[in-house]
């Protein structure tokens, strides 16, 4: 779902890169004063494993294919704040390093992926959380809103296509939005294997206010995940992405990067 450069205009993408650096301002000062030992080397392991699952691309239907966002997992693990910024770093490495999306629709990458989806994502899981207690309200929890992120950065992404006349909203809107329910399932999917697995071996990295240290062997646990996945990336589907699918079915773009 990353948009390239070309897609938005000036009109678009200017603006959201306003509002996502008052955004991931804001976060960063609130993840400044939530800080503590334990998130920091958390931080950046869950950025490693994100940028490295997000090349890792799962066949969803009809020759398209989708990738993880991870951004309810993060949220999950880190709350919504820090969450945030480890998904802004990763969104700007994946532009400067791999030119997956573009410089000037990084602002509009930011706000989809790493401001609504972590921040709607875990409003939706806390809600669920509350609501059906003990481990199956998480799990439900993170079905949900990892299933309801992927939609709504697909939504937002729709209006920004529409708003910079890339193409019509009646046509782009539901495009988006059928591909990407799609993919959300299978965002779901691997979060809740996640969360479950992340319930049963070491409960206390949930967020939440008190906590036990990240460890030397946890920090290298995850790296080493990370990794590994990273060395998967060659056998990662080669279909087309779901804003690729969209952009090629609709034609307003024979080719995204």
């Amino acid at each position: 779902m990353h948009i390239p450069d070309g897609f938005l205009t000036t009109n678009t993408w200017l603006p959201a890169w306003v509002v996502s650096a008052g955004g991931i301002g804001y976060c960063v000062r609130r993840t400044s004063r939530l800080l503590k030992e334990r998130m920091i080397p958390l931080m950046g392991v869950m950025a490693a494993f994100i940028f490295a699952a997000q090349m890792l691309n799962f066949p969803v239907m009809g020759g398209t294919s989708g990738h993880l966002i991870g951004a309810v997992f993060a949220a999950i693990l880190l709350g919504p704040y820090a969450a945030a910024v480890v998904m802004t770093v990763v969104l700007i490495a994946q532009c400067l390093i791999f030119q997956d999306g573009g410089l000037t629709a990084l602002g509009a990458n930011v706000l989809n992926m790493a401001i609504l989806g972590p921040a709607c994502g875990y409003f939706i899981y806390n809600i669920i959380r509350r609501t059906i207690k003990g481990n199956a309200g998480m799990i439900a929890g993170a079905a949900l809103a990892s299933w309801a992120s992927v939609v709504i950065a697909a939504s937002t992404c729709a209006l920004e296509l529409s708003a910079s006349g890339t193409s019509p909203f009646p046509v782009v809107f539901p495009a988006m939005v059928f591909i990407h329910a799609a993919i959300g399932i299978g965002e779901a999917v691997i979060t809740c294997v996640m969360v479950s697995l992340v319930l049963k071996v070491r409960p206390d990295l949930i967020y939440q206010k008190d906590a036990r240290p990240f460890g030397r062997r946890d920090l290298v646990f995850g790296l080493a995940i990370a990794a590994i996945l990273f060395l998967l990336a060659p056998f990662a589907s080669k279909f087309p992405d779901g804003l690729e699918r969209a952009a090629k079915d609709l034609g307003f773009a024979a080719e995204v990067k």
